[in-house]
C-alpha cells in the first residue's frame, strides 16, 4: 500500500474543502454558545458531515450536543478517533479558539476518508467525535464512561494557541463547589441573630491564600465567590465559592483537596456556618505519547511548522478532559500557534480566532493529524509501539 499516495489524497482533500471548512468555523465562531448549549454548532457539524457521506453520522451523540461520524471498517484495520470541540466561554465567545478545533477534527477526518475511499483494500476505520463542553463539564469523560472508547485504537485532537507545543503540559485538575450556610438576620436592628455565611466565605479565601505560598511547585489552587448574598442589610444566610485546584500528577490532587478542606473547615468553625462541598467534576493530567507526537512533529514540519521546544516544553499549565482520554487509549493533543500574540482566554484571542489568518495554522494541523492517523492505520509496527508506550506510561 502506498502509504505516502494515501496521505497525498487526503491533503488534497483537506485543501479542495478548504473554504467550506473556513465557513464551517466562521459560523462556530459567530454563534458562540456554552457548555451543553452548542445547539447551531452540533447541526452546522453534522450537517457538514451527511453532506461528506460519511458511512454514518450520529447526533445527539451520548449528549445532547455530542456527535460521532464514522468512516471505513474496523474489522479491516485499526480504528482511530478524531475529536473536535466547539464550546465557548462566558463573556468573551471562541477565546480560546474551539471553532478552529472544530475545523482541524472535521478537516481531519474528511481528509482520512478520502484516502480510505481512494483504494480498493480496506484498512481500518475513523471516527471524528464530537465532544462537548470541555470548558465546564467534560463531555469526554461522559463518552468514556458510554463506552466510546473501547474499541478505539489512538485518539487525536489538536488546540489553537499561541505557540507550538507539542506536549502541552496540562495537569490534573478538580471543580470544588463550597456553599457556607448561616442564618440569615437583618443587619443594622438585629445582627448578633444571625450567621454570617459571607464571612465564613471570605475567611475560606483568605485561608487558601495564605495556604498557597506552601503548595509544592507546580500546585495551582484558584477560586471566585459564586454568591456573597443579596443586600447589605440583610446577614447572608448562604455564601458560596467555586476553586479549581490542580497537581502535575493525578495522585497529588487528593492530597490537595484535603489542604482546601482544611481552609474550609477552619472558616466553618470560626464562624459557627454550616458547609456543603462537591467535587463536580475531574480532568486528568494528559500523556502524550511520544511515538504519535513524534510523527505529528516530522509531518507538521514537513507542512512549514518552525518548532523551537527549548523555548515551550515548559509551557501549560492548564486543563482538559483528553487527559482523561489519554488514560483509555494512547493519545496526543499538541498545542498550534495562528500567528497570533496573545494567549487563549483572553479578549484579545478571540478575534484571532476567527481571523482568516488562522486558516492556513488550522489547515496544517489537520493535515499532519490526517497523515499520522494513515500512518497508524497502515503500519502494524508503528501502531504496535504505539501500544506499548501507552502501556508503560498509563500505569
Amino acid at each position: 500500500m502506498d502509504v505516502k499516495k494515501l496521505q497525498e489524497v487526503a491533503c488534497a482533500e483537506i485543501d479542495k474543502y478548504a473554504e467550506d471548512l473556513a465557513a464551517l468555523s466562521h459560523v462556530i465562531w459567530s454563534n458562540p454558545e456554552l457548555a451543553l448549549e452548542e445547539h447551531k454548532a452540533h447541526d452546522a457539524l453534522t450537517e457538514f458531515l451527511s453532506k461528506h457521506n460519511f458511512d454514518k453520522v450520529e447526533k445527539n451523540f451520548v449528549l445532547p450536543t455530542g456527535f460521532r461520524a464514522v468512516y471505513g471498517d474496523k474489522t479491516k484495520g485499526p480504528h482511530v478517533a478524531i475529536m473536535s470541540e466547539f464550546d465557548a466561554l462566558p463573556d468573551i465567545g471562541h477565546a480560546c479558539g474551539h471553532n478552529l478545533i472544530a475545523e482541524v477534527g472535521v478537516a481531519a477526518a474528511i481528509g482520512v476518508k478520502a484516502a480510505l475511499q481512494s483504494t480498493d483494500v480496506p484498512f481500518g476505520q475513523v471516527s471524528l467525535l464530537g465532544t462537548p463542553a470541555e470548558e465546564e463539564h467534560g463531555g469526554k469523560i461522559d463518552f468514556i464512561k458510554a463506552g466510546v472508547f473501547k474499541d478505539v485504537d489512538a485518539a487525536m485532537m489538536a488546540h489553537p494557541a499561541q505557540y507550538e507545543v507539542l506536549r502541552p503540559n496540562y495537569v490534573a485538575i478538580s471543580e470544588i463547589i463550597i456553599d457556607f450556610i448561616g442564618v440569615e438576620a437583618h443587619a443594622a436592628e438585629f445582627p448578633w441573630e444571625g450567621v454570617n455565611a459571607l464571612d465564613a466565605a471570605i475567611l475560606c479565601y483568605n485561608n487558601v491564600s495564605c495556604m498557597r505560598q506552601q503548595l509544592d511547585p507546580g500546585w495551582m489552587i484558584h477560586g471566585i465567590v459564586t454568591d456573597g448574598g443579596a443586600r447589605p442589610n440583610i446577614i447572608p444566610r448562604r455564601a458560596s465559592l467555586e476553586y479549581y485546584i490542580r497537581t502535575p500528577k493525578n495522585r497529588d490532587l487528593k492530597k490537595l483537596e484535603r489542604k482546601l478542606r482544611n481552609c474550609i473547615q477552619g472558616a466553618a468553625l470560626a464562624t459557627n456556618c454550616e458547609v456543603e462541598v462537591s467535587v463536580r467534576s475531574s480532568f486528568l493530567n494528559l500523556l502524550s505519547n511520544e511515538t504519535m507526537i513524534s510523527k505529528y512533529a516530522e509531518y507538521t514540519s514537513q507542512l512549514g511548522t518552525v518548532i523551537d521546544e527549548d523555548e515551550t516544553h515548559n509551557l501549560g499549565g492548564g486543563s482538559t478532559d483528553m487527559g482523561n482520554v489519554s488514560y483509555e487509549v494512547p493519545s496526543i493533543h499538541p498545542d498550534f500557534a495562528i500567528g497570533s500574540d496573545c494567549n487563549t482566554h483572553t479578549m484579545e484571542f478571540t478575534p484571532a480566532a476567527g481571523s482568516p489568518e488562522a486558516q492556513i495554522y488550522v489547515l496544517r494541523a489537520a493535515k499532519s493529524l490526517a497523515m499520522l492517523c494513515i500512518d497508524i492505520l497502515t503500519n502494524k509496527e508503528l501502531l504496535d509501539k504505539i501500544k506499548e508506550e501507552f502501556q508503560e506510561e498509563s500505569q
